[in-house]
């Protein structure tokens, strides 16, 4: 079986990489993001192929503000542009959603089959909780674009099936209409090479941790009311990772009001492992978002979680075993789950003890290659037959009828 992925930054893209690669099934992964951004990806440079050119600018924050949108449109679409010209022949494309839709187009024609992988909730619904919240703390949301969301449904309906990380991500599809056996559910994994526990939390302190983008999505505002209503009389909190703007202001104020939290950006994973090890909690009370990664690697450091069901948290743990998990937007709920680690030390060493134990069920990365080398075999069969699309595309796979979802190849 050859297979060939895209992916417009990094995300669990590589991860999936190397799995094929380890068995054998890559053909090569394609990417926007800058080559020497990559690092040491675990897969042959040979294999890698790079398109920088939009992405790189926008990465830095070369894009004007007013430019902003119409630059991302532009970096989905030529990606998957030069990618659906370049894509080698492969019996599975698995491309990331928003900027494949061209290329698994190119592959079906081929003979190919073609994955869209979802990392999020059906864009359709990402875009209705987003604006609903954005609303609820009065402040302004231009929605996702309806040619994004377009270009989305658009490969929902023209792949041949579609990989999701979560139980929560695939009932958003489900209730979008999406056909349940045209959905895979692969939950990612932890890379436990990186991520072990290497420290120990002070015993008189709370520290609190946040690890991600400090953003609405990521339900920030439910982060600060919990830290300050937190009664613990040498609490702390660390927030990791970029800054939204729209939070900025918010931030301010939070951080004036209450000394012992503080951001410290970006922290390269040799020291995260180390931060997390040192942590009480990890406390992740996203409003909308697939499986966030920080969670598997908090646990693998024998770190508890506080996470929302919109996190993905199901999926990686129970509640009340190794960490707690509240319904998204409840901030009573949430500052409910803190306090109780924050009072009893005995609850938090028996959730960080059953968190390394869990974890190492996770399988690191090795179930998740496991699950989509299954899915991938499954669809594209034993001899990978040509599919009807070579012959006859526009009755195997409806295009929408969009001018910005034609075909450029």
């Amino acid at each position: 079986m050859r297979v060939v992925i895209s992916t417009i930054g990094t995300f669990h893209s590589f991860d999936m990489a190397r799995q094929l690669e380890k068995a054998g099934h890559l053909s090569g992964i394609h990417t926007a993001y800058p080559r020497f951004k990559l690092g040491d990806t675990g897969v042959p440079a040979v294999k890698v192929h790079t398109f920088p050119w939009l992405h790189g600018p926008y990465m830095a924050g070369w894009i004007p503000r007013a430019l902003k949108e119409r630059w991302e449109f532009l970096d989905l679409t030529s990606f998957d542009a030069v990618t659906a010209r370049s894509i080698a022949e492969c019996d599975v494309f698995c491309g990331l959603s928003g900027s494949s839709l061209w290329t698994g187009r190119a592959a079906q024609r081929r003979g190919g089959k073609y994955i869209c992988d979802r990392g999020s909730t059906h864009i359709r619904h990402q875009d209705a909780i987003l604006r609903a919240e954005y609303d609820r703390w009065g402040l302004y949301f231009s929605g996702i674009p309806e040619r994004i969301l377009d270009r989305e449904e658009a490969e929902y309906e023209q792949a041949d099936a579609i990989f999701v990380p979560s139980r929560f991500v695939l009932k958003t599809f489900i209730d979008m209409g999406v056909p349940r056996e045209k959905l895979n559910l692969a939950p990612y994994g932890v890379d436990l090479g990186r991520f072990s526990h290497v420290a120990e939390p002070a015993q008189k302190k709370f520290d609190v941790i946040f690890v991600g983008t400090l953003s609405i999505r990521k339900g920030a505002p439910y982060l600060f009311e919990a830290f300050t209503r937190l009664d613990h009389p040498a609490k702390s909190l660390t927030i990791i990772g970029h800054v939204s703007p729209e939070v900025q202001p918010a931030l301010r104020e939070f951080l004036d009001n209450n000394p012992s939290a503080r951001t410290v950006g970006h922290v390269p994973q040799s020291d995260l492992k180390n931060m997390f090890s040192k942590a009480h909690v990890l406390v992740l009370p996203s409003v909308e978002e697939g499986l966030a990664l920080v969670q598997a690697q908090a646990m693998a450091c024998g770190c508890p979680v506080v996470a929302t069901e919109n996190a993905g948290a199901a999926d990686l743990f129970d509640d009340g075993v190794e960490g707690f998990i509240v319904p998204a937007r409840n901030v009573d709920a949430l500052c409910s789950a803190i306090q109780r680690l924050a009072d009893d030390p005995p609850l938090r060493a028996r959730f960080a003890s059953a968190a390394l134990k869990r974890v190492t069920t996770i399988g690191g990365w090795n179930s998740y290659g496991t699950t989509i080398i299954k899915a991938m075999k499954g669809l594209a069969g034993d001899h990978c037959p040509p599919s009807t699309a070579m012959n006859n595309p526009a009755s195997a796979h409806p295009a929408i009828s969009k001018s910005n979802l034609m075909d450029p190849t």
